[in-house]
């Protein structure tokens, strides 16, 4: 089992990977739960975990109920978030109540959200059950729902108490669910490790087939690193918005696609090629660089290209972005690969030309 622990100013707690996590003596997990815990899933989910948790849960004899959501990035929304808060009030959860996030990143950010404002702040644990949530989203403290107008814009940071990563639950995923996974895999090592770059590149096929040590050894390896980040930044300041690699591109996809038409780390994948052709033209990046990340993006199975989209929708969802800062959008560039910059004087022309080939009237 790989242990890791995230030190921030409002919070520190462990990071626990392990291919069959569940097994492990209760007494290791003990500290973190009350004598009360609420289990927030999913209908897809649910099926597949929720009775093993439920069961690893009583063995502190402490009460256990559930929350089940749809699934679905479509129902990331105030709506959703209240039959949480409904649920909490029927269960009479009280400050001590601890909620489980079991899911991927819908169901931990919004059940990291109602941990973050249920009576002001209850404690929360993150279970996640997707690879793209395993490596990132469980990770950090960020909780959120989305607003038509823009992703993630409503939304508090909230540290868990401790986030538990079974491996053993991405053989369940769909392929389409472990590639979009793999674009933040893939984000990690191009914004701050070219070393784990050529590992990826050497490793892909294995972990594409959950070769469980190749597995474990690359979640524990994103999770070393965001969480050395949060350390450093937790609400995003400064060093943190390098994590937002692609994400401007990416948020723009998905809120004119409809939410979960195009998968967070579809979209994700697509928005660092596009960071890459914007480096190109600030000078930065040569086109064999960006080759070179589009050819490992296939090879995960993932997107390369942007739909057609007219220019102005693309500026009114990054209008709504939540990185704009003094009235000016910022971007995550890259200055080479494994070196990230944030920048905030992309102008409209720059944008345009980087977007050209996928522009519609």
């Amino acid at each position: 089992m790989y242990t890791l622990t995230v030190t921030t100013p409002s919070h520190q707690y462990p990071i626990f990977i392990d291919t069959d996590l569940i097994q492990h003596p209760a007494k290791t997990f003990a500290s973190f739960v009350g004598k009360k815990v609420v289990i927030i899933s999913n209908d897809t989910i649910a099926p597949l975990y929720l009775s093993c948790w439920q069961n690893f849960f009583k063995q502190f004899n402490c009460e256990v109920s559930n929350i089940i959501l749809p699934d679905g990035e479509k129902y990331k929304n105030g709506q959703t978030l209240n039959l949480i808060y409904d649920g909490l009030m029927q269960n009479r959860a009280d400050r001590q109540t601890t909620l489980i996030a079991l899911g991927g990143g819908v169901i931990g950010d919004m059940a990291g959200f109602a941990a973050a404002t249920y009576q002001r702040g209850v404690p929360f644990i993150q279970i996640p059950t997707t690879l793209l949530s395993q490596v990132d989203s469980s990770v950090g403290g960020k909780t959120a729902i989305n607003h038509p107008l823009g992703k993630n814009m409503i939304g508090a940071f909230y540290q868990p108490q401790a986030v538990l990563i079974d491996l053993n639950t991405l053989s369940t995923l769909p392929q389409r669910e472990f590639s979009a996974g793999m674009a933040e895999v893939i984000k990690y090592a191009l914004l701050g490790d070219i070393e784990y770059l050529s590992w990826l590149e050497k490793n892909i096929e294995h972990l594409m087939v959950l070769d469980q040590a190749t597995l474990a050894y690359a979640v524990h390896h994103c999770c070393r690193m965001k969480a050395d980040i949060v350390s450093i930044d937790e609400k995003e300041n400064g060093i943190r918005a390098l994590l937002n690699l692609g994400h401007t591109f990416a948020h723009a996809i998905e809120a004119e696609m409809g939410y979960g038409n195009w998968l967070h780390g579809e979209a994700v994948a697509v928005g660092m090629v596009l960071a890459c052709h914007l480096s190109e033209i600030i000078g930065y990046l040569t086109p064999d660089d960006t080759e070179r990340v589009v050819n490992l993006l296939k090879k995960a199975k993932l997107p390369t290209t942007p739909p057609m989209m007219p220019f102005d929708a693309w500026l009114n969802h990054m209008s709504h972005d939540k990185k704009i800062h003094d009235g000016k959008l910022r971007f995550v560039i890259l200055e080479k690969l494994g070196q990230a910059k944030l920048i905030d004087n992309i102008s409209s022309d720059m944008l345009k030309e980087t977007l050209a080939p996928f522009l519609v009237c």
